[in-house]
């Protein structure tokens, strides 16, 4: 493996840097949407319950000391809950509109990777190529053959490469897209539930 990592050329150290970057990226998302989903499920139940009892302090002081994106925002709405309908809801989406490049944190990155990486290998090739026609040139008709397999290496092995790098990212960027969506859309439904049980409750005061 480390052979042919050094036949590839010095492109190669690039496709091995966006590899640990994507990877890097990839492990970080998973930990990140599951710890999210993990612990708004666990604090909408008593975000729920301390609204439903008028406890609007108590789920004040919940929001403040979660991290997650559902306290944030459901935290925005309490904070300005003695206001207007209109303006409960212009805060939470303030609140929305800060929590949303979190959630889609690195994404970009991701996908960036996936680009590059088919485009350094393409690269790669045709730096291969080059040498090999270099080689060509220099030797006659049949050429070095040690010189000349060398060339065709380089421009296999990055391309194999940088594949290899762009297939999964592809695969996990768009993964994650989706997921960010999805979290983002089931977060805005979430909070306007809540907002409606804010101001259900402060109309029955």
């Amino acid at each position: 493996m480390l052979g042919l990592f050094i036949k590839g050329g010095p492109i190669m150290y690039v496709i091995a840097l966006c590899a640990l970057g994507a990877t890097v990226i990839i492990v970080e998302r998973f930990l990140f949407f599951s710890m999210i989903i993990k612990k708004q499920r666990e604090l909408l139940p008593q975000l729920q319950q301390l609204l439903k009892a008028g406890q609007f302090s108590q789920a004040e002081e919940l929001c403040s000391v979660s991290e997650v994106p559902l306290a944030k925002l459901a935290g925005a709405g309490l904070e300005h809950r003695r206001l207007s309908e209109d303006a409960i809801k212009e805060a939470v989406m303030n609140a929305a509109n800060r929590q949303v490049p979190r959630i889609e944190r690195y994404i970009s990155a991701l996908g960036t990777i996936a680009n590059i990486s088919t485009l350094l290998g393409l690269l790669g090739t045709v730096s291969g190529n080059i040498r090999a026609f270099g080689v060509l040139a220099a030797s006659g008709a049949m050429g070095n053959p040690s010189l000349l397999a060398g060339a065709i290496a380089e421009a296999l092995i990055t391309t194999a490469a940088g594949l290899i790098v762009s297939i999964p990212a592809t695969v996990f960027y768009n993964y994650f897209v989706s997921k960010a969506n999805i979290i983002i859309i089931d977060l805005e439904s979430t909070v306007g539930d809540l907002v409606l049980l804010v101001l259900d409750q402060k109309e029955e005061k």
